[in-house]
């Protein structure tokens, strides 16, 4: 791919297909070379005598004199190299060289070389120079993935390009604290496509014992209560040396109001660790900057730098309120606690060894196997709206047995509202995994904190936990009653898709149905969408139920799960019941009951006269369930056709009266009905209904009739006029449906 804004075509860039873009300058022969990694192809320099080699671009490219232009290679070899930038005049005469200082060592891998430099009076066209000094003759030093043109610096970053990279010299930087700069070139090898990252690194030599630290010169300004997030790659001198980056605000008057240091935990001093540092502007901030430094260094040791950044800290989740600090662990266990329980909370170390973000996490160690509960910092919500916390778990060492994620809210005076939702999870492996939790605050909620409890079930326990955050959005599940409709309405949001889904309905004795959807009763069902909306049309009346939902891997038998909020749907006239068909919820019907069943229980049974006994011999199978006439009235036209239109499937039906009635809900079959009129004027619309009812069990195969997902648009898109609908279909539920006659 070639690198974006790059002056070099993409052949004299990769070398692919060919080297034409390149010639010799001094001492040496070119030929393509295999192995490149920005494609397969690289420019082999090789060398004629001992000496320095030299190559360069055959094409002058146009550039302006005053502005600062940048050039990188990657290359590999048996001596260090260096490369440089050609001015030229319009007449190609050459005006000078910016060379980049050459590196501290050589290496046959791949590694990354680079110059900046101000293009001099009357330069109006560069070149690139690739150099290196061989020791032998017939040696071979090898080139790829070349860069002329514009500075390539971190979008969002404060300092200035020099300061970022050194690249053009050291003077972006001075000297605190028994320091000396200077800029050098270490091999380091860079991914190919990292373009921010070049050669020169600023080296901070210490001068004698002690601690030794340097600060950028340029003073960016920031806006107090703003969160902002410094960052640099380190290189230290020995793993025993505390190296660290610090980020510093200043008043209008240049007065130091703050400062937060992170330090670098090195897993080695053989290559570059980014290190982070974040806080929030304080209110009479008016600039920043960033230091760096070695403590209790020894005279001469070195501390490089490269790619230093001052940015507005990144929100892990957007919209998130939680602090970087708090989120990400980089420089500490920022405002989390122990809020009960034996664990003891510190930040990984070294650098790398786990994270999701960044490259630290929080380390929760157990030295038993019990429960601990950990508390990040309280930050500020808004009340009446539904917040998402969301942490990364992954299990460090030991086992867990579960980790449960809660959201805590308080009011503005700090007051504790407690816990809104909470939802346990069971770590299945060593990968990370997210842990959400969806809660409703109060209406007078103003503060809430993260709550994780993890239950250890072996001493040493370790959970590691990363990329936390918290904020607003639409509730991953939602339920909403419909009392005038019977039925409640689920949502769940953020599904994920391939897994497997079973949906719950669960009453306060703890009693368990599952609920039906389009292909029958959910359980195991697959997830082909992240969002999905479910109509409960069997939920009781006037009872307390919550759905609870479990989502499994494919194939897996453990998964996660969700508990909705509580809902009730109410029936508030004793006189009425309703009776559903759960397949066509649309023909659900609100009736008037005129007096409930006597019920009866038959049983089959045969009788057996014995010669010489008093008494039969019976034999009688299972008693059976209740049978019984309901009688009903209809107090309109638009009732009664309803309720034929209910009757005709002769589908399983559902009863429900008000509870305390004495009468469970209950599935039916409906036998010979009787219409009857109630007297008075032939006019009178009140009819009387007889329904001979007999109990059935639940249908856990039938699924619910709907428009599987057709839209307006799709009549609008197959039928020209109104007409030709009312041509196709009979009914508005045949439209619904897609049933035509």
């Amino acid at each position: 791919m070639a690198i974006p804004g790059n002056l070099l075509s993409a052949a004299t860039e990769s070398m692919d297909p060919s080297i034409t873009g390149w010639t010799s300058k001094l001492n040496s022969t070119l030929s393509k070379g295999t192995g490149g990694r920005n494609g397969d192809g690289c420019l082999v320099v090789k060398s004629v005598t001992a000496g320095e080699i030299q190559a360069r671009t055959v094409s002058s490219y146009p550039i302006t004199a005053g502005t600062t232009y940048y050039a990188f290679a990657d290359a590999a070899g048996v001596v260090g190299e260096r490369i440089g930038i050609r001015w030229l005049s319009s007449a190609a005469a050459e005006i000078s060289i910016t060379w980049a200082v050459t590196t501290t060592g050589s290496s046959s891998s791949w590694h990354r070389v680079s110059v900046a430099g101000v293009a001099p009076a009357g330069a109006t066209q560069a070149q690139v120079l690739l150099s290196s000094t061989e020791t032998a003759s017939a040696t071979n030093h090898y080139w790829e993935n070349v860069y002329l043109g514009l500075p390539i610096r971190t979008t969002g970053n404060l300092l200035p390009f020099n300061t970022e990279s050194s690249e053009i010299d050291a003077s972006g930087w001075a000297a605190v604290v028994n320091a000396t700069l200077s800029r050098q070139v270490p091999v380091v090898s860079w991914a190919a496509t990292n373009y921010l990252a070049g050669g020169h690194t600023l080296a901070v030599t210490a001068i004698a014992t002690g601690n030794a630290s340097v600060l950028a010169t340029a003073r960016p300004t920031v806006t107090p209560g703003t969160e902002y997030l410094a960052y640099a790659y380190l290189q230290p001198p020995v793993l025993t040396s505390q190296a660290w980056i610090e980020l510093r605000f200043y008043d209008a008057n240049g007065n130091q109001v703050g400062a937060q240091r992170s330090t670098l935990a090195a897993p080695a001093t053989t290559g570059s660790y980014r290190q982070r540092a974040s806080m929030v502007a304080p209110t009479n901030a008016a600039t920043c900057s960033v230091a760096a430094g070695l403590d209790s260094a020894s005279a001469g040791q070195v501390l490089r730098l490269e790619t230093v950044v001052v940015t507005a800290a990144p929100q892990t989740i957007a919209g998130t309120v939680l602090p970087y600090a708090d989120a990400s662990f980089e420089q500490g266990v920022a405002g989390w606690t122990v809020a009960a329980g034996v664990a003891s909370l510190s930040r990984t170390t070294p650098w790398g060894s786990a994270f999701l973000e960044g490259a630290y996490a929080l380390a929760i160690s157990s030295g038993t196997a019990t429960s601990s509960t950990i508390r990040s910092a309280r930050v500020p919500v808004t009340g009446g709206v539904n917040w998402r916390a969301q942490p990364f778990a992954h299990l460090g060492a030991g086992t867990y047995s579960s980790v449960t994620v809660r959201i805590r809210f308080y009011d503005a005076a700090g007051t504790d509202l407690g816990v809104a939702a909470s939802v346990g999870y069971v770590i299945p492996g060593a990968a990370w995994y997210a842990l959400p939790v969806d809660a409703l605050a109060s209406a007078n909620a103003a503060q809430a904190a993260i709550e994780i409890s993890a239950t250890a079930t072996a001493a040493s326990s370790v959970l590691h936990v990363d990329q936390v955050a918290i904020w607003q959005v639409l509730p991953q599940t939602e339920v909403v009653p419909f009392a005038d409709a019977g039925y409640a309405r689920l949502t769940l949001r953020e599904l994920p898709v391939g897994y497997e889904l079973t949906v719950y309905r669960v009453l306060n004795d703890g009693s368990r149905t599952l609920i039906r959807g389009g292909a029958g009763l959910i359980s195991r069902q697959p997830i082909t969408s992240d969002a999905m909306v479910l109509e409960d049309h069997e939920a009781p009346m006037n009872a307390t139920f919550r759905y609870f939902m479990e989502i499994y891997p494919p194939g897996s038998p453990t998964g996660s799960s969700r508990v909705s909020a509580d809902a009730v749907i109410t029936l508030a006239d004793a006189n009425l019941a309703w009776l559903k068909d759960p397949s066509n919820p649309q023909r659900n019907l609100r009736i008037m009951v005129a007096k409930p069943p006597d019920w009866q229980r038959p049983i089959d049974q045969s009788a057996f006269v014995v010669r010489g006994r008093r008494n039969k011999v019976i034999l009688s199978g299972i008693r059976q369930g209740l049978e019984g006439d309901l009688d009903i009235w209809t107090r309109d036209d638009g009732e009664r056709a309803a309720l034929h239109l209910l009757l005709d499937s002769g589908n399983t039906l559902l009863w429900q009266a008000v509870p305390g009635m004495g009468v469970d809900d209950m599935y039916v079959s409906v036998g010979q009905v009787t219409e009857a009129r109630v007297g008075g004027p032939a006019q009178e619309v009140w009819r009387a209904w007889t329904l001979p009812m007999v109990e059935t069990d639940m249908s856990a195969t039938a699924g619910v009739n709907g428009a599987r997902g057709r839209t307006w648009q799709d009549v609008v898109a197959e039928f020209a006029t109104c007409s030709d609908v009312v041509a196709t279909y009979q009914t508005c539920e045949a439209l619904l449906l897609d049933i035509r006659g």
